[in-house]
């Protein structure tokens, strides 16, 4: 059966979306855009809408539990998985939806209840949600773990790193409205064109604040639905992702390996820093991934790039000593990005930390070697904890014959960190307008300068 929003405002759709990430552990950014593109004959504020109240209830889940334990004799970790989901997406409608009025919210939700076979349950339904609208000036949460939906853990590591008032600048920029990042290819089109494209298919775009060919994207339907984006004049990719290419400056002409670059953003921006000369190896550990860089290679008509399925903790014998630059974005917690992916907070445990600083260990103990000496390794993740980043970037110094590259006004005038000396930066949201992401600099030593150090 197709599900319309005239009929209950997309909220169908959403508590479908909602039951598979948070009953069934989908990951939330990917059951969402399945939806969308299922949907994707609906109008433009229909699917905002889905949006909004599917990552909206993800982000504030720890609130909302709150305030519904408050209000139900039941709790919700006993409740009827659908039950619980219709409960939390409803209480957040009247939370932090003001546009939405809380009889709407109730009403629809008694109706979804029924209609999902819980017509038993209709009352207990009503009953929770009209004692929330009720109460909901109680719930004016002031602890930093539910006013901004963190676990205490992940707070109280931030503290101890960059201290209260970061933390809390971090904590507000994981929920504020971000606008989608992208990067332009100058050699396919002007900015005049580019903008013109845009502006005809209703999105507003603005210039980063970071780099010259980085904007912001708002107020657009569907990403693929752009000409800028079919035509591959643009590229999804965060502006500190973006700080990778720019470090590499690489020269015309050079051999870059990229060890685990699935969907390709940096890969491709590299390519395009080549002009065309050169090579960029873009590989992944599996055939889906580089699936997805060959889909942006082909788009944005990349042909300096090839893609290969190769694990990065394997030493690839014919690749030794072969790159002029070495990326190693490694695999990490996303601490970074929970802005865009909502569910990794309440996923992700320490243990889970110290496992993946390990994984990256493993992998840069193979990777570095096909480093040729004077070239460059740039280490990076998307995360914000010292384990994975800085304590894992001064083990790679101690351990090989690579040294730190100072990197001081490479990122631009309005980017300085005294950090960027030492050949590293640690950007954080909130503080950084961009996500959450770790960038360290290695340039590898001559047989010279090892025997000199010696």
């Amino acid at each position: 059966m197709t599900v319309t929003t005239r009929e209950n405002g997309g909220r169908e759709i959403a508590l479908d979306v909602l039951m598979e990430v948070l009953e069934n552990g989908a990951f939330v950014h990917i059951a969402l855009s399945r939806a969308l593109f299922k949907y994707q004959y609906l109008e433009k504020q229909e699917r905002a809408f889905i949006t909004r109240l599917v990552d909206g209830t993800v982000e504030r889940l720890l609130p909302i539990d709150e305030a519904i334990n408050a209000c139900s004799r039941v709790r919700t970790e006993k409740m009827k998985p659908l039950i619980r989901t219709l409960l939390r997406m409803s209480a957040y409608q009247i939370l932090y939806m003001d546009r939405v009025p809380d009889s709407a919210a109730c009403n629809e939700a008694v109706k979804l209840a029924a209609k999902r076979k819980f017509s038993g349950l209709k009352g207990f339904v009503n009953g929770v949600l009209r004692s929330l609208s009720r109460r909901k000036a109680e719930f004016a949460f002031e602890d930093l773990s539910l006013k901004y939906s963190m676990p205490r853990w992940l707070i109280s590591l931030w503290e101890e790193e960059y201290g209260a008032e970061k933390t809390e600048l971090m904590l507000k920029g994981f929920l504020s409205e971000r606008g989608t990042s992208v990067r332009w290819n100058e050699s396919l089109v002007s900015e005049e064109k580019l903008m013109d494209s845009l502006k005809r298919q209703g999105a507003q775009a603005e210039r980063s604040p970071y780099g010259d060919n980085m904007l912001i994207l708002r107020d657009y339907d569907y990403l693929e639905g752009l000409e800028a984006f079919q035509k591959g004049w643009i590229q999804v990719q965060d502006v500190s992702s973006s700080f990778v290419g720019r470090l590499a400056d690489p020269a015309p002409g050079s051999h870059i390996i990229d060890v685990c670059s699935a969907p390709g953003g940096k890969s491709l921006h590299l390519a395009e820093l080549l002009k065309g000369t050169g090579l960029v190896e873009a590989r992944d550990l599996t055939w889906q991934k580089t699936a997805l860089i060959e889909e942006n290679i082909e788009r944005a008509g990349c042909r300096n790039v090839r893609t290969e399925v190769w694990d990065a903790r394997e030493l690839k014998e014919e690749s030794v000593g072969q790159a002029d630059v070495v990326i190693a974005d490694l695999p990490c917690s996303g601490l970074g990005i929970i802005g865009k992916k909502p569910d990794i907070k309440y996923r992700i445990t320490w243990q889970d930390l110290s496992d993946l600083a390990e994984l990256q260990r493993e992998i840069l103990s193979v990777v570095w070697q096909y480093v040729k000496p004077g070239g460059m390794l740039i280490y990076s993740t998307c995360t914000a904890d010292r384990l994975e980043n800085q304590d894992n970037a001064a083990w790679f110094a101690e351990q090989f014959p690579f040294e730190p590259v100072d990197i001081s006004g490479k990122l631009g005038p309005g980017l300085e960190e005294t950090s960027m000396k030492d050949g590293w930066i640690q950007l954080l949201p909130g503080v950084h307008p961009c996500d959450g992401f770790f960038i360290s600099v290695f340039r590898r030593q001559d047989e010279k300068e090892q025997k000199k150090e010696h």
